[in-house]
């Protein structure tokens, strides 16, 4: 008999529906501004992953020297007449990953100096 006097409060906190309707109005916007949140973490960390990508791509292709047809090559001047600069930029194109939309693709582009011995 004590024991269900113990467990009598307890069961009506449970069964009890006060504040349903508050909770509701709550987590709806709550659980949306979460999802938003999530989408824009994980375009960031995809557009820095692409972008590492990228950047890691031009270094070894400068230092190999066998480069792809949609790099581009900028001069750069160097006062050193034993010493010919060029850049080299390296674009890549990847996919976004989506939680909440259509998915999306971003542009990132790496960089890299190609120093050449005259």
């Amino acid at each position: 008999m004590a024991i269900l006097k113990f467990f009598a409060p307890l069961k009506r906190f449970i069964h009890c529906e006060r504040g349903n309707v508050e909770s509701a109005l709550v987590l709806v916007p709550l659980l949306t501004l979460f999802l938003i949140a999530t989408q824009i973490s994980v375009a960031i960390h995809a557009r820095n992953t692409a972008k590492i990508s990228a950047q890691d791509g031009a270094s070894k292709r400068a230092i190999s020297g066998q480069f792809l047809d949609s790099d581009t090559f900028l001069h750069i001047y160097s006062p050193d007449r034993h010493q010919n600069l060029d850049l080299i930029v390296s674009q890549k194109r990847s996919l976004v990953p989506h939680i909440i939309s259509e998915p999306k693709t971003v542009e990132v582009t790496g960089i890299a100096i190609i120093e050449n011995q005259r």
